[in-house]
């Protein structure tokens, strides 16, 4: 992640990922129902498409996997990333490594995905390549986040 600035604040990206939220929220701002729906849809793809390398393959795996495994997930971004929402809250989501120089992007689960595990349990996962074994981890893990609704 970029370091902080001198005063101990966000970082640059940190600002410029806020911005961007900010942005995502006034593109649907008065819109509702499937124009809203629409919208994210393609910012999330757009999102998506703008990606490049491993972060690519990720992004397009994982929105293979939810529109496959939770189809009732609404695409979208936020901040910036693309994301996969229940009733407008963020259930899974992928963050590129690109967005802030990390080593490695991961996917995400927010406290609305139903992993509850005991005690303790990942909410977040490093993702470095896509092959077989990480296709069926996302898909077990996305199908266990977002139960099909009775």
């Amino acid at each position: 992640m970029a370091d902080q600035d001198e005063t101990g604040g966000f970082s640059a990206d940190e600002r410029a990922a806020v911005r961007q939220r900010a942005e995502e929220l006034r593109s649907t701002k008065g819109l509702k129902g499937a124009a809203k729906l629409a919208k994210e849809l393609e910012a999330c793809l757009e999102a998506v498409d703008a990606l490049e390398g491993t972060d690519r393959r990720v992004a397009t795996e994982l929105h293979r996997v939810v529109t496959e495994q939770a189809p009732h997930l609404a695409p979208k971004t936020w901040y910036g990333f693309p994301s996969y929402a229940r009733d407008g809250e963020v259930v899974v989501f992928y963050q590129p490594a690109s967005k802030f120089g990390t080593r490695y992007g991961t996917v995400g689960f927010s406290a609305a995905a139903a992993l509850d595990d005991g005690p303790m349990w990942p909410t977040s996962f490093a993702v470095v390549d896509v092959d077989d074994a990480v296709r069926e981890r996302l898909r077990e893990l996305v199908r266990r986040a977002a139960p099909t609704p009775d």
